[in-house]
């Protein structure tokens, strides 16, 4: 027996649906004729060298922004990701290594839902191991989470210095409870070819302290900067501050000095956006 034809409203629905979805697919690959055109206006060959930090948390913090409707915020910024990365996997590709430390699943539910399946992902056994890899490679990303134990050691310091990874980038980048991969993880990679392109809205620091005085937290608290990491070391205190951008490491000394506190050292390990709270 034939099933009666459904009514017209809702055979005019899906035909909107299948139009929007043709739609779509249309966009996905304009775009990438225009990724294909700037692949050859920029001669972005070189692995790694088409990471723009910036531009994506400011399209994020857009799309997030605008965003209404019975859709969830979480799939569209999945979406998005994904989208982002593997079109600059196709300009530049990378791997992504990743910490696991701490468990396989998170890390590779947030790696995948960053970047997707089209982007390979290695595993590796702690953050320092992570951040080898990518010193070695021509231009790879690695994910770490934030919470390491205390068995990590100071690895924030494998990050100082000239030509070492630095810190590119928070994720995720909207925060809000429940969220599909809400293990928050630094993103490491090469310095970038442009520094414009990070964005700076809090700064890293690997700080190292000679001796340490209680008045100290007060001075870092009232600068805004929060300890992200902290070992105790032989001789001294090693910590992975993020301060605001735009606190410089000069007036932090002043105020730790006024406060008691002996001279700290101060080197830059990255940067990245402000998280986007809902």
């Amino acid at each position: 027996m034939t099933p009666p034809a459904p009514p017209a409203d809702l055979a005019a629905l899906r035909a909107e649906i299948d139009r929007i979805d043709a739609a779509m697919h249309d966009l996905l690959m304009e775009r990438g004729r225009i990724i294909d055109r700037l692949i050859a206006v920029k001669r972005t060959s070189a692995s790694g060298s088409a990471f723009r930090p910036g531009r994506e948390a400011a399209m994020m913090r857009a799309i997030a922004e605008r965003h209404a409707g019975l859709l969830p915020l979480d799939t569209v910024e999945g979406i998005w990701r994904v989208i982002i990365a593997t079109f600059t996997y196709v300009q530049a590709s990378f791997d992504v290594h990743a910490d696991v430390s701490g468990g396989d699943a998170p890390m590779r539910d947030s790696a995948r839902f960053h970047f997707g399946f089209t982007v390979p992902y290695r595993p590796h056994p702690s953050a320092k191991a992570v951040i080898a890899a990518v010193a070695d490679s021509r231009g790879d990303l690695g994910i770490f989470r934030l919470d390491q134990g205390v068995t990590a050691g100071v690895w924030w310091e494998e990050l100082a210095g000239a030509g070492r990874p630095k810190v590119i980038a928070r994720l995720p980048f909207i925060e809000r409870p429940g969220h599909p991969a809400g293990t928050p993880v630094f993103v490491i990679a090469k310095p970038l070819d442009d520094p414009s392109a990070a964005q700076r809205d809090w700064v890293l620091y690997a700080a190292r302290f000679e001796r340490w005085r209680e008045g100290a937290a007060g001075v870092l608290a009232e600068c805004g900067a929060e300890v992200v990491a902290s070992a105790g070391q032989r001789v001294g205190l090693s910590q992975l501050l993020a301060l605001p951008g735009e606190i410089v490491p000069a007036d932090l000394r002043e105020a730790l000095a006024g406060a008691g506190a002996p001279p700290a050292l101060f080197e830059e390990v990255g940067s990245h956006a402000a998280r986007f709270r809902v």
